[in-house]
C-alpha cells in the first residue's frame, strides 16, 4: 500500500529522500498528464536543502508549458545564475520551453533527444528489462551516430550518457538506443482509491504514465513511483477496467491543488477532452472571404487526403502535425468528407477535432484515446495511411528539416516515427521564411514581398526525414506550398503544379537554393483553391462506402 502524502510539508520531506545523481521519468505530454505539483516540489527540495542534486530528467515529449512545469524549473534554473539540480535531460519536444532550449545553447546542462515514440518505446524496454531499443527510426538523420546520436550539445557529445550505435540484421540497418534506467518515477493520474489504484477519467489522455511507472520498478534497481492525482475514492469504487496504473506499483500518492491539474495549458477541464462527451457534428458553413496563403496550403493538403481516399475506395487513417498542417481537419469538417478521414494524434486522441498550439495532443470529440506507445507502434508499422507533417527546410534531395536551426532546438517530437511509418507523406508548409506580404486575390497569388529566407536549400540543417530511404521504400511523398506543389522522384523533388498568379522564374525557382527537376506536364494548381468557396471535396468521395456510417 502507498503513502499518502496530503501536506505541502510532507512531499518536499518524500522528495528530499530522493538519491542525489537519480534519473527521473516524468510523464506529461505538454501540460497534459504532467506532475505539475510534484515537479515544483521536487525543485523547491533542493532548493531549501540543496537535495536531490545532480538529476536526469527523462519524458517522452515535455512535462510543461511556456511558464509551467518543465519550463517553470528551467527559469528559476537560469534567474539563479547556478545549478547543481540538473545535470542533463532527454525529452523529445522542447518547444515550449524556451528556457530549456537556453540552457542546452549555453552548454549549461547535457541535452539529448530522440522521436516521442522512440521513447515511449525505450521505456518499455526498460520495463521488460532490456538494455535498450532497436529501431529504424532515425536512419540516415541527425539521430543516426555517424551524425549526431541525438546529442543537443557539446556537453552531451562529450558525455555520451545516451548512446546510439548501428547494428546489421540480415541486411537491414537498424539503430539500436541504450539510455539510463530510471529509479524515480513522477506520474499524474485522476483517481486513487485507499489502495492506491489509479485512474485518469478526467485526463484528455493516457500517454505514456502506466509504462513510466513501470521502467522505474522494473529490476535491476526498483525504484519508487510518486503519483499525483485530484482526489481519493474508497477501494472498489474503481472499477477494475479503469484503473490504468495498479496500486502496488505506486509509492506515493499526492493529492495536488486543482490548478496543477488542468487537461492542457489553457484548458482546466473539457469534458468533450476526456471523453465525457461527444459534440455533435458541427459542418461549418465554408469560407466567407478570399483563403489566405496558410490556408490555400490547408486546402491543398486536403485534396491529396481525398486523393488517398479514393485510391483505398475506403475510409483512411490520418496523422496530421503541428503548425499549419493541424488546421487541414477543419477543411474536412468544413467540405463534410470527416467521416472519411480518422484523424490520429501522437498522445493517443483517435477523431474528433484536435487542438492546437499548448494544447496540441488533445481532441475534442475523440472516438478513441490509445496509450501514447500503442500509438506509435501504430505509426512506425505503417498503420496509418497518409500524415500531413510540416517543414522548414525541404534539401535538394528531398531530406526534410522540420524544426531546427542554429539557436533553435525544439527538438524533433512525433516527427521522426511517423515519417518514418508512413507510406504516404505530405509535407505542407509556406514556401519562404520571414516577413512578407502574401496574399490571395480575385483567385491569385499576389506576392508583394516576399520572406527573405529560403526554405527550399541545397542542404538541410538537420535532417530528420531522408529523401533517399523513402525513395528506397517507394513512399508517396508530396511537398505541399503556396505557390508551387512537389512530389518526390528518384534524383528529388520535382515541381509539378504553381499557383495561378506567379512567375516561374521570378517567384519559384529564383526562391529555391537548388534547380528542381520540373514536370513535363508542368500546371496550375487548382484555381479553386484561391476562391472563396468550397472546394466540393464531398462530391469527390461519393460512393466510397463509410461503413456504418453510410
Amino acid at each position: 500500500m502507498p503513502l499518502f502524502l496530503f501536506r505541502e510539508t510532507e512531499v518536499i520531506r518524500a522528495m528530499r529522500k530522493i538519491p542525489d545523481g537519480s534519473t527521473i521519468a516524468i510523464s506529461g505530454f505538454n501540460i497534459s498528464t504532467a506532475p505539475e505539483y510534484l515537479m515544483l516540489k521536487l525543485y523547491e527540495s533542493y532548493e531549501k536543502s540543496g537535495h536531490p542534486k545532480h538529476l536526469f530528467i527523462e519524458s517522452d515529449s515535455l512535462p510543461g508549458s511556456p511558464g509551467r512545469g518543465m519550463d517553470l524549473i528551467c527559469r528559476k534554473i537560469r534567474e539563479s545564475g547556478k545549478n547543481e539540480f540538473l545535470d542533463g535531460v532527454l525529452m523529445p519536444f522542447l518547444g515550449w520551453s524556451k528556457c530549456l532550449q537556453q540552457l542546452l545553447e549555453d552548454d549549461f546542462i547535457e541535452g539529448y533527444t530522440c522521436s516521442i515514440g522512440t521513447m515511449a518505446h525505450l521505456f518499455r524496454e526498460m520495463s521488460a528489462g532490456r538494455p535498450g531499443l532497436l529501431t529504424r527510426v532515425g536512419i540516415g538523420t541527425f539521430l543516426s551516430p555517424q551524425y549526431d546520436g541525438g546529442a543537443l550539445n557539446e556537453k552531451a557529445r562529450k558525455q555520451r550518457r545516451v548512446t546510439v550505435d548501428t547494428v546489421d540484421i540480415r541486411n537491414e540497418e537498424f539503430l539500436f538506443i541504450s539510455v539510463p534506467k530510471p529509479t524515480i518515477s513522477l506520474i499524474r493520474g485522476t483517481t486513487s482509491d485507499e489502495m492506491g489504484n489509479i485512474s485518469m477519467e478526467k485526463e484528455g489522455i493516457y500517454g505514456s504514465v502506466f509504462t513510466i511507472a513501470q521502467a522505474s520498478k522494473a529490476c535491476p534497481e526498483r525504484g519508487k513511483v510518486f503519483c499525483q492525482i485530484e482526489r481519493i475514492a474508497r477501494t472498489g469504487s474503481i472499477n477494475p477496467k479503469a484503473v490504468h496504473v495498479p496500486g502496488p506499483l505506486i509509492d506515493y500518492v499526492i493529492v495536488a491543488p486543482s490548478e496543477y491539474s488542468w487537461q492542457t495549458g489553457s484548458i482546466e477541464f473539457d469534458p468533450r477532452i476526456s471523453g465525457g462527451l461527444i459534440p455533435p457534428r458541427n459542418h461549418a458553413s465554408g469560407h466567407s472571404r478570399a483563403p489566405d496563403p496558410k490556408s490555400v496550403i490547408q486546402r491543398r493538403a486536403s485534396l491529396e487526403i481525398i486523393r488517398r481516399v479514393k485510391e483505398e475506395n475506403r475510409p483512411i487513417i490520418a496523422n496530421f502535425g503541428v503548425g499549419i498542417p493541424a488546421e487541414v481537419p477543419t477543411v474536412l469538417e468544413q467540405e463534410r468528407v470527416s467521416d472519411y478521414v480518422y484523424s490520429t494524434v501522437e498522445a493517443g486522441p483517435w477523431g474528433g477535432t484536435p487542438l492546437t498550439g499548448e494544447d496540441f495532443g488533445v481532441s475534442v470529440g475523440p472516438f478513441a484515446i490509445i496509450p501514447l506507445p500503442d500509438q506509435f507502434s501504430m505509426y512506425e508499422g505503417g498503420m496509418i495511411d497518409i500524415a500531413i507533417l510540416g517543414f522548414m527546410q525541404i534539401a535538394s534531395n528531398g531530406d526534410v528539416n522540420p524544426s531546427m536551426l542554429p539557436g533553435r532546438t525544439p527538438g524533433p517530437g512525433g516527427f521522426p516515427a511517423i515519417a518514418s511509418g508512413a507510406p504516404s507523406i505530405v509535407f505542407a508548409g509556406q514556401f519562404t521564411a520571414g516577413k512578407s506580404s502574401i496574399s490571395v486575390n480575385g483567385g491569385k497569388l499576389v506576392i508583394k514581398k516576399d520572406g527573405e529566407s529560403a526554405k527550399l536549400v541545397k542542404n538541410a540543417y538537420k535532417v530528420l526525414f531522408s529523401g533517399r530511404s523513402a525513395v528506397n521504400e517507394k513512399k508517396d511523398i508530396t511537398y505541399v506550398t503556396e505557390r508551387a506543389v512537389f512530389r518526390l522522384k528518384e534524383n528529388g523533388p520535382v515541381l509539378m503544379e504553381i499557383a495561378p498568379g506567379v512567375d516561374l522564374d521570378r517567384d519559384v525557382l529564383e526562391r529555391m537554393e537548388f534547380r528542381p527537376e520540373i514536370s513535363d506536364s508542368l500546371k496550375t494548381m487548382d484555381g479553386g483553391l484561391f476562391l472563396p468557396r468550397k472546394l466540393g471535396l464531398h462530391s469527390r468521395v461519393v460512393g466510397i462506402h463509410k461503413g456504418i456510417l453510410e
